[in-house]
């Protein structure tokens, strides 16, 4: 029971951090932008990986410079929780009303 009051914790938090990451990669990590990476699903650890790699400089093509400020504004925690969150959350289906 207190494993899952952590992961509903955690997973709570990198909803709120995450907000930010939506004005790009869309509502639960799904992007409507072509050249914008889906984040729903992402491995954990890659995501944590490729945070600290924006922020130490180590991304520098196509659009990473956005992604420097963005990075470097992420505690690890911060980084931690938002990677938990794409990780778990899943997109509700939209429906036709047709």
């Amino acid at each position: 029971m207190a494993t899952e009051t952590a992961t509903e914790t955690q997973f709570s938090q990198g909803k709120e951090k995450s907000v930010i990451c939506m004005t790009c990669h869309g509502a639960d990590g799904i992007s409507i932008i072509n050249t914008y990476p889906n984040l729903q699903g992402q491995k954990q650890a890659y995501f944590v990986a490729a945070l600290k790699a924006y922020k130490l400089r180590q991304r520098n093509g196509g659009l990473a410079i956005l992604m420097h400020a963005q990075a470097d504004a992420l505690s690890e925690k911060d980084m931690q929780d938002i990677a938990f969150y794409f990780n778990q959350v899943t997109s509700t289906p939209l429906k036709n009303d047709d």
